[in-house]
């Protein structure tokens, strides 16, 4: 009997075996798919036994990643799965203030911040870890912004692996940093961008045999697919006009398109999204190469206080463009003054995010002004980190401090004596009410 999945080039249509340490094809150095056998699976496979699984309490099916199994590893030994129970973040209505503030009438905002380790790569690095053991992997290396690093370090910990950490010099968030030190990982610093240390690290995997997982890993996509999944499942399977993602390395745009036309295929959805990558102004090859019909691939030197996307080659850049053609996509850039903005309404509604999550709230805003999103359509927002993540930001945008950024919504620290007429005089100048 043939096997229920096996990764397959999207270049050349190699195949190899689903337990294979491989990340490329060995023909062509394509990108893989881990692509199931859909036919065999559909009888297994209906929003019945999803949502049936809402009520599981114990792992792995207590899991926003694990309940679509079939979809995701559905070979895999229950008892060979690496969670955290990861997933099951919130979908949030936007605040009046908010929604206004966007020009939406129609807002909604998908928290991947919730996740254990603060952000989306959680789903993805179940999904790779579950795989590393599956093929007896001792240790994994990944680069990393920050994200990356303190959810594999996590996950190598709870398998018993040995993580190993590249990160580009000087170009990390303390909070994402302490992640990784604190999970036990091998924390290196690397003389060079994201994207030097992902060639690091992809030259390693090859040449020593350690396991990579990176964003070309195609296990850790079959995760990250799964935010569309919970998002269309806490929408009770309507599907919204828009899906609006930040765009860095682009998994998460090429996870959603493949988990998208999957369900399409096997009926679970009418139809599909459109989907809209939102890249920081100073990281931005693929809005370029958008903007020319994709006729060059672009790469750059990424500048951007948005270090979660600040990544100037995006590894996932051809499954990224066939997400594009499978939904009438879009890609829009947004400056770094714009995503402080929106990152600023976004933690004053009470949500708070990281600042390259907010690229996405930036980007919906333009796109409404621009026509291109109704402003009654239906929008769903990726929130793809904590808002703990980068507290550095925080402070300095709301003290003023960054360099060529207008704080346009600064909540600025006071300092008062202790005596109640300073609280008065406070509470006087700031309109606040004097008693509950």
């Amino acid at each position: 009997m043939t096997a229920l999945s096996v990764l397959k080039c999207i270049e050349c249509g190699h195949e190899h075996q689903i337990d294979e340490p491989v990340y490329v094809c060995s023909r062509c150095s394509g990108l893989l798919d881990v692509v199931h056998d859909l036919e065999r699976l559909r009888p297994s496979i209906s929003r019945e036994t999803f949502d049936g699984r809402l009520r599981q309490v114990e792992a792995p099916y207590n899991s926003g990643v694990w309940r679509f199994k079939e979809l995701v590893f559905p070979a895999v030994a229950d008892d060979q799965i690496v969670t955290r129970g990861e997933g099951n973040t919130t979908l949030y209505r936007a605040p009046a203030k908010l929604a206004a503030w966007v020009g939406s009438r129609a807002l909604s905002l998908k928290h991947e911040g919730e996740n254990p380790t603060g952000s989306f790569k959680d789903r993805g690095m179940t999904g790779g870890v579950t795989h590393a053991k599956l093929v007896g992997a001792t240790s994994a290396l990944c680069a990393s912004t920050g994200n990356t690093s303190a959810s594999m370090a996590s996950y190598c910990a709870l398998a018993d692996l040995q993580a190993l950490v590249f990160f580009p010099y000087g170009n990390i968030a303390a909070g994402k940093l302490a992640q990784s030190v604190a999970y036990g990982a091998l924390n290196v610093q690397v003389r060079g961008d994201f994207d030097a240390c992902l060639e690091l690290v992809r030259q390693a995997s090859r040449q020593l045999g350690i396991y990579l997982l990176n964003s070309v890993n195609p296990f850790r996509l079959e995760g990250q697919k799964t935010i569309a999944f919970e998002i269309l499942q806490q929408r009770r399977w309507r599907v919204p006009d828009w899906i609006v993602l930040p765009g860095g390395n682009l998994g998460n745009t090429s996870a959603f398109g493949k988990g998208l036309s999957e369900l399409y295929t096997l009926g679970i959805i009418d139809r599909l999204p459109r989907i809209a990558v939102i890249q920081a102004e100073g990281a931005a090859p693929f809005y370029q190469s958008y903007r020319e019909g994709f006729a060059t691939r672009h790469q750059s030197k990424a500048q951007t206080l948005a270090t979660a996307i600040k990544i100037g080659n995006p590894a996932s850049y051809f499954k990224a463009r066939r997400t594009l053609s499978l939904t009438d996509g879009v890609v829009e850039s947004v400056t770094d003054q714009e995503i402080l903005d929106a990152k600023a309404m976004v933690d004053t509604s009470g949500i708070g995010c990281e600042p390259a999550s907010a690229a996405s709230v930036a980007g919906i805003r333009k796109l409404i002004a621009a026509g291109v999103i109704g402003a009654d359509q239906e929008v769903v927002g990726v929130l793809t980190g904590h808002v703990l993540k980068d507290p550095e930001i925080i402070m300095h945008y709301h003290q003023g401090t960054l360099a060529g950024i207008q704080s346009s919504f600064a909540n600025q620290l006071r300092t008062i004596d202790p005596t109640l007429s300073d609280v008065q005089s406070l509470l006087s100048r700031s309109h606040a009410p004097s008693a509950l």
